[in-house]
């Protein structure tokens, strides 16, 4: 969705900088109304999120160029204060990415709750980690969009509440009576309820809006989405409204019910927005799996030994690993079991080197499924669908 009524970046920084000349402003103006008091506030998001990080890491390099010494824990924080950084500036790229207007869609049909639960999942380690308890009531729900960016969006909305709540949070996919609409609404806790809340409600706004809120504002307006914010001393609710929800006939209801067939499930990405990682030394299969997978919709890594996979699942776990059969050895087992002690029923494909095998992992004698070399065109995608759904 394009932004016509928005100005150009270069124009909305000029009339940050330039005074005005009006004798008493608005009271009370409205953001969303005037586009350049939309980017002041987003241009002096990016100056507080740039200006803290930074100044903090230059005290850091000022005392080591003065003591010529740094302990280890503050090398760690001055890592952190420049990866923060960081993460503004690629923030700012993203969203000067979707404010252009040449973002290319592809609106194609996508399952809202499936996709939510997938993104859960493949945060659930970080938000575990952050204490941040979930509690969710989800109706099945479908929307026409593009799938790579409704897992853009619900990301943002993880990244916005993660350093935030300080308990729970509690997600709802409803659906409006009319005009039918699928409604997504997150309720985060932001303020201990023990503590007692503040009257700065202006301070308050301005904490909440980072730059992971307006990245999400930002997707959510190329999505065509509407998305409402609700802000009083202890919690936050934001709602977003899906105007191209997929409204079920009697008949796609039924068809649903009975319809198993693989090659139907491929098409209709019900994966869409799923991680998997490919671990393979061999450029030739690499280009096998990007090929097979390429019109799933899912979100793919590779990397080419066991070391590398052993570190990037240490960062975070992604929904499938797919691995190439020569790499199997003690060290890649190692991966399994610690991967398996943490999630029982977490999936891995095996590659072959040769032949037209596929057996799903109920019936292989590894636990695992397994696919021949040459059915990965055919086979990886079926294999994929078939175990994820198992498990999700």
């Amino acid at each position: 969705m394009n932004l016509p009524s928005d100005p150009p970046l270069h124009e909305a920084l000029s009339l940050a900088m330039t005074p005005s000349t009006e004798a008493a402003p608005p009271a009370s103006p409205d953001p969303e109304a005037d586009p350049a008091l939309r980017w002041q506030a987003l241009i002096a998001q990016v100056g507080r999120e740039l200006a803290e990080p930074l100044t903090a890491a230059l005290e850091r390099v000022t005392t080591l160029n003065t003591t010529g010494r740094i302990d280890r824990q503050g090398l760690r924080a001055l890592r952190d204060e420049i990866d923060r950084a960081r993460q503004a500036g690629l923030l700012c790229q993203q969203m000067a990415r979707l404010a252009s207007g040449r973002i290319r869609q592809s609106h194609e049909r996508v399952h809202l709750t499936n996709t939510l639960q997938s993104v859960l999942a493949y945060r659930a380690r970080e938000l575990h980690a952050h204490g941040i308890r979930l509690t969710q009531a989800l109706r099945p729900a479908e929307v026409r969009l593009d799938a790579s960016m409704l897992f853009a969006l619900l990301n943002a909305l993880v990244d916005w509440w993660i350093p935030t709540t300080v308990g729970a949070v509690d997600l709802q996919v409803t659906m409006r009576n009319w005009p039918e609409r699928a409604r997504l609404v997150c309720r985060i806790q932001h303020q201990p309820s023990d503590q007692p809340t503040t009257a700065d409600m202006d301070g308050l706004t301005e904490r909440l809006s980072t730059l992971h809120w307006h990245l999400l504002e930002e997707t959510a307006r190329t999505l065509g989405l509407i998305v409402e914010r609700q802000i009083d001393g202890v919690h936050a609710t934001v709602s977003i409204e899906f105007p191209t929800t997929v409204t079920a006939t009697f008949e796609e209801v039924m068809h649903a019910q009975d319809a198993h067939d693989f090659v139907d499930s491929v098409n209709s990405k019900p994966l869409a927005g799923s991680h998997v990682l490919v671990v393979a030394s061999r450029r030739d299969v690499r280009v096998q799996v990007r090929e097979s997978l390429k019109a799933m919709g899912l979100v793919l890594d590779f990397v080419h030994s066991v070391n590398e996979a052993q570190a990037f699942c240490q960062e975070g776990l992604p929904h499938a690993i797919v691995f190439e059969s020569a790499l199997r050895g003690t060290r890649l087992e190692h991966l399994f079991d610690g991967i398996r002690r943490e999630v029982p029923e977490f999936v891995f494909i095996e590659l072959l080197d040769e032949g037209r095998t596929f057996e799903i992992a109920a019936v292989s004698h590894t636990g695992m499924a397994r696919v021949g070399r040459d059915a990965i065109a055919t086979s990886l995608p079926s294999a994929l669908v078939y175990e994820l759904t198992r498990v999700m």
